[in-house]
């Protein structure tokens, strides 16, 4: 199954994110901790060469806190500074808001007229990785609009957080091509893509089909199941039957089954689950 989604104004906001990177000192990188490499953005490796960059591992509470940090590992491996954060429950906000003001500021004009002025930092990410949640945590009150639609732009924003740091908010952006397959398929489980693009009982099959061979116990124990079936529509129907989802005749409701778990591992309720190892992904470079 191929998913492919790339509305008309991404490319809007791929034009605008080319316009303002000029005044930036350090794009932050937001990726979804379950999904570092699917989630990144190929565009902006063109975008930010020679800029300073970190990576932030969004939404740490969802991912496998071992293969977390064997991402954390891999990224710094590739000169690439990476922190784990929960926009949530702020952790590891106070590490990024560091990092962020002791980027040195390349602006020759500044140092000739001896100008001190902010760090300019630019958060970039895909929808629906939790920028606006996590700019809200960083700089403390309720600065951007939140929401869980993909796809949705709203423009960008000057946002101060201290009198050394400027932070500006940009519209996520997904690429025109897919590299392959996986990659669509796991944006689709996180929902950075809208439901549009895809058949759900079909993304549903491929996610549960991960999770029997990868995260058993997390099936067994959410859906009161005895043992797992190496038939992955069984298993499908299985869950079905347990949360009582049929159909008159006695059928299971697939597609209410589908959105349940779905909707489950979305909102962490089968565990702490990463779908992809930096052994299985490539580390995208970029930045310095």
């Amino acid at each position: 199954m191929v998913v492919q989604w790339y509305p008309g104004h991404m490319a809007k906001a791929k034009k605008t994110l080319k316009e303002n990177i000029k005044m930036i000192d350090v794009v932050v990188e937001l990726l979804d901790a379950r999904i570092p490499a699917s989630s990144q953005n190929p565009i902006l490796k063109e975008l930010t060469v020679n800029k300073h960059r970190i990576v932030v591992l969004n939404k740490e509470d969802l991912a496998n806190p071992h293969i977390t940090k064997a991402w954390i590992n891999a990224f710094h491996n590739n000169g690439i500074k990476a922190i784990a954060v929960d926009s949530i429950s702020k952790r590891g906000i106070n590490e990024t808001l560091r990092s962020i003001a002791q980027t040195p500021i390349r602006d020759s004009a500044a140092r000739r007229l001896n100008i001190k002025r902010p760090v300019r930092a630019m958060v970039v990410g895909i929808p629906n990785v939790g920028k606006s949640m996590f700019i809200n945590s960083l700089v403390g009150r309720s600065t951007a609009k939140t929401g869980n639609k993909p796809g949705v732009t709203k423009g960008n924003q000057w946002i101060k957080i201290k009198e050394n740091v400027q932070l500006l908010d940009t519209p996520g952006i997904l690429w025109p091509k897919f590299d392959n397959e996986e990659t669509g398929l796991h944006l689709a489980y996180v929902n950075s893509i809208g439901p549009k693009a895809f058949d759900i009982e079909d993304i549903v099959y491929s996610l549960t089909k991960f999770l029997a061979v990868n995260y058993p116990n997390s099936l067994k124990e959410r859906y009161n199941l005895c043992e797992l079936l190496d038939d992955t529509n069984t298993i499908i129907k299985l869950v079905g039957k347990s949360r009582g989802f049929l159909l008159k005749g006695g059928d299971v409701d697939l597609r209410k089954t589908s959105e349940t778990i779905l909707k489950d591992f979305r909102d962490g309720k089968l565990g702490r689950i990463s779908l992809e190892t930096p052994e299985e992904r490539e580390v995208l470079n970029g930045g310095n």
